[in-house]
């Protein structure tokens, strides 16, 4: 059997790459793509929603399938994201490059219970938490990543998605190899309804965050450009973003030996200062740049959490809470992202990130009460 560290390395490639390179870089390319094949803001939205729906179907199809075939899983979510980008770099129209990215966000959420799932059964207990906090944290790498491509090769956005695509191929490769050969093992059955009933509290404070959290991937760049921030320096920022969910992998030695309910608690305290302040002072840049590297470790840092949670709940169907867990988190997100655009406008920037560092800040006081963890015992 490879190393487990191998299995990790390249699992966290596999995030970075599904996540950070082809799903979140759609916004960070986006105005360039725009100014070259000529669509507006209306179609924008429309390809990034489509994405949403995707990613939530990927999810679906890892709670269905992650037990029984997460290598084969993998496999899918590389070939989605990086054939999905590589057309998106060749697209000649609108069209094409709007089906490409669509399909392309379907990568990222095979990828995460896929991962999730060969995790735990490649990663002995006593290491298991770390690594899937190490793996999750794959985000951060690739938002920095999109964001020295962009600094590099903006405006040529085409080269940007191709040197995107060939990375999240390369990086399956050496992902496949780490797996290694699949055990033949009994998959679990499905979980039953006591197991969604013991989720309730997750998937509550997973709708709250991914709700508040909308406000900085969605307009985070807009609010620093209205500021009147330079644009290499927004882009820097996106990259602070980044850096912070990269930091994950640091810090989750330490993480790791909390309790899933602080872990939740401090990291999403953490992400509601940093949305309050992006809000509040963008026109400092420095002040910004901290805030955006807060708010990446403490959102993907509590991605991490909402795992560590579902597996605590039942580590047997660890994968399967994951993909509902996320599911919901990017429901949140759609549902955020549709209100913020409406309270931009009567509320201005200010108010609306406002208004979201209190929804978060309410995500993060939500009790992560110990009888959700008891209720469990049931679905064992």
């Amino acid at each position: 059997m490879f190393p487990d560290r191998l299995l990790v390395v390249a699992g966290l490639g596999l995030i970075a790459a599904t996540y950070g390179l082809v799903r979140l870089a759609y916004g960070l390319f986006l105005p360039d793509v725009q100014h070259d094949l000529g669509f507006g803001a209306d179609a924008g939205g429309a390809v990034s929603a489509g994405a949403s729906v995707l990613y939530c179907v990927g999810a679906v199809v890892g709670f269905l399938l992650a037990a029984r075939a997460a290598r084969w899983l993998v496999l899918a979510a590389a070939v989605s994201g990086g054939v999905g980008a590589l057309v998106m770099a060749a697209a000649p129209t609108t069209a094409v490059f709007g089906a490409a990215a669509v399909a392309a966000s379907a990568g990222a959420g095979l990828a995460s219970p896929a991962m999730v799932q060969l995790v735990a059964v490649r990663v002995a207990p006593d290491r298991r938490e770390r690594a899937q906090a190490v793996v999750n944290s794959g985000t951060g790498p690739g938002l920095v990543a999109a964001g020295v491509l962009a600094l590099l090769l903006l405006p040529d956005w085409r080269t940007a998605w191709t040197v995107a695509g060939a990375v999240t191929l390369a990086i399956d490769v050496l992902l496949v190899v780490a797996a290694g050969r699949p055990e033949r093992t009994s998959a679990p059955a499905l979980p039953g309804r006591s197991w969604f009933t013991a989720q309730t509290t997750p998937v509550v404070v997973a709708l709250l965050f991914g709700a508040g959290s909308a406000v900085v991937w969605t307009y985070g760049r807009s609010v620093l450009v209205d500021a009147g921030v330079p644009t290499t320096l927004t882009i820097v920022a996106w990259t602070a973003l980044g850096a912070g969910g990269a930091a994950v992998a640091v810090t989750a030695r330490w993480t790791s030996t909390m309790s899933p309910a602080r872990q939740w608690v401090l990291t999403t305290a953490v992400a509601a200062v940093a949305v309050l302040v992006l809000g509040l002072l963008p026109g400092l840049v420095a002040v910004s740049l901290a805030a955006c590297a807060l708010f990446g470790w403490g959102y993907t840092a509590a991605t991490g959490a909402l795992i560590a949670w579902t597996g605590a709940v039942d580590p047997g169907h660890a994968a399967a809470g994951t993909s509902v867990l996320f599911v919901v988190l990017v429901a949140g997100q759609a549902l955020g992202a549709a209100v913020a655009g409406v309270l931009v406008g009567s509320l201005g920037s200010a108010g609306t990130f406002v208004a979201a560092a209190v929804l978060v800040a309410v995500a993060s006081g939500v009790p992560l009460r110990a009888k959700d963890l008891r209720t469990a015992s049931t679905t064992r």
